[in-house]
């Protein structure tokens, strides 16, 4: 199974260059030198609240705040988002349903991130697969933004630890996929459900893990106190998910911490 599928393939002619996180995200509504000279236009620009730069301003739903964040162009990026402080304008989402938030995570440019947090930006909006930005950096493995975003917005955080996204997955599920060890640990211990259920077939993140082959990660999730005798849907165990796996020593711990009676497989295999 591809785990990083998100079921939807790119739109026709979106394609962000080397860098598969940013498919759909409209970065050629603008050709660079075309943004150059959009930035140049903004920076003469008077601030008032009715001039143009606050409005949508390509076919793919981009603000001059998510081009700006797109092209990476810091100075432009930051002084939107300073004349924007607590509007609704930094949470106007493009056609792919991004904000100026997801792009910055999406891009590695925390600063951004920082401010937007600052500013107010709203951190649970989704993107049209369901990721909250938050899911952009556990996918990524951005510890940056993964701290900004955890402890710029506590108290949206709890929302945002059980929001699933369209594949069905928390936070806590794209970081076990990914096998980021210290995102996994921070993420239990600022309060997400360690025995989570994806909402399409009941794993939780011990089952992943598993699933997976990583060891390492078995260990960890079973030191904080994962549930060895959850079951999916289909009536799995962990410890069900070894059979005919290549990790001996995956098997031999479960094995030892699974109950007798919840060792042989279901009838339905």
């Amino acid at each position: 199974m591809d785990y990083n599928d998100d079921g939807r393939g790119p739109k026709s002619g979106k394609m962000f260059a080397n860098n598969d996180d940013r498919l759909d995200s409209g970065l050629d509504s603008l050709k660079e030198e075309e943004f150059t000279d959009v930035e140049t236009q903004f920076c003469r620009m008077s601030v008032a609240e009715d001039e143009p730069w606050r409005k949508v301003l390509t076919e793919d739903g981009d603000t001059y705040l998510h081009l700006a964040v797109i092209h990476e162009a810091k100075e432009a990026a930051l002084k939107i988002i300073n004349l924007s402080y607590g509007a609704p304008f930094l949470n106007i989402q493009n056609n792919q349903r991004q904000t100026a938030l997801h792009l910055a995570v999406i891009t590695d440019q925390p600063l951004i991130v920082e401010q937007l947090l600052k500013a107010g930006c709203d951190a649970t909006l989704v993107d049209d697969h369901g990721n909250t930005a938050l899911h952009i950096a556990c996918r990524k493995g951005s510890l940056a933004c993964f701290g900004l975003l955890t402890h710029g917005c506590r108290q949206q955080l709890p929302a945002i630890l059980q929001t699933p996204n369209y594949n069905g997955q928390k936070c806590i599920h794209v970081v076990a996929i990914q096998g980021y060890l210290s995102l996994l640990e921070s993420l239990i211990q600022l309060g997400a459900e360690i025995d989570a259920q994806e909402q399409c077939n009941g794993r939780t993140a011990l089952h992943l893990a598993v699933d997976l082959q990583n060891f390492e990660l078995v260990k960890l999730l079973i030191s904080k106190g994962a549930d060895v005798h959850s079951f999916t849907y289909g009536g799995h165990t962990p410890y069900h998910l070894t059979y005919g796996r290549a990790n001996t020593e995956i098997q031999k711990v479960l094995y030892e911490l699974t109950a007798p009676h919840l060792r042989e497989l279901p009838d339905n295999i």
